[in-house]
């Protein structure tokens, strides 16, 4: 990192990049693909997006190394990603967000997505209700 890059950290003051982790996934096509989707979005503080990388889970849980003033705990020991990690164009310059294609906050967001995408979806549903599907 550069000095201005430390100076740019310096100035975060809620660590944006140091409260959340995510998870690239492969893309997801089939209604199977959806469904295990749906299935982890269901748990609290995950959500979904896709961006020019592809799609990622984004798990909201701040690294418990974070301290109250937006430093480091273990700076001097920190995982080898920590360090990897630039912040050459980061969230203190733009909210990720504005780079999404898509977003799902929870598990109803993306059911809508899934009814939409997928004429069958709720075919499927009422297959599976019956225990026609396995």
């Amino acid at each position: 990192m550069t000095h201005s890059d430390l100076d740019k950290c310096a100035r975060c003051h809620n660590s944006k990049c140091c409260t959340y982790i995510t998870q690239q996934l492969d893309t997801p096509r089939s209604m199977d693909d959806f469904d295990i989707l749906l299935w982890q979005l269901s748990h609290r503080d995950v959500q979904l997006y896709k961006d020019d990388d592809g799609w990622f889970l984004l798990l909201n849980t701040p690294c418990l190394h974070l301290k109250a003033d937006g430093g480091c705990a273990i700076y001097a020991d920190r995982p080898k990603v920590c360090r990897d990690h630039s912040n050459d164009f980061c969230e203190y310059d733009s909210p990720a967000e504005e780079g999404f294609e898509l977003f799902f906050d929870g598990y109803e967001s993306l059911l809508r997505y899934c009814k939409r995408r997928f004429k069958g979806w709720e075919r499927r549903r009422d297959a599976l209700n019956r225990g026609e599907l396995a």
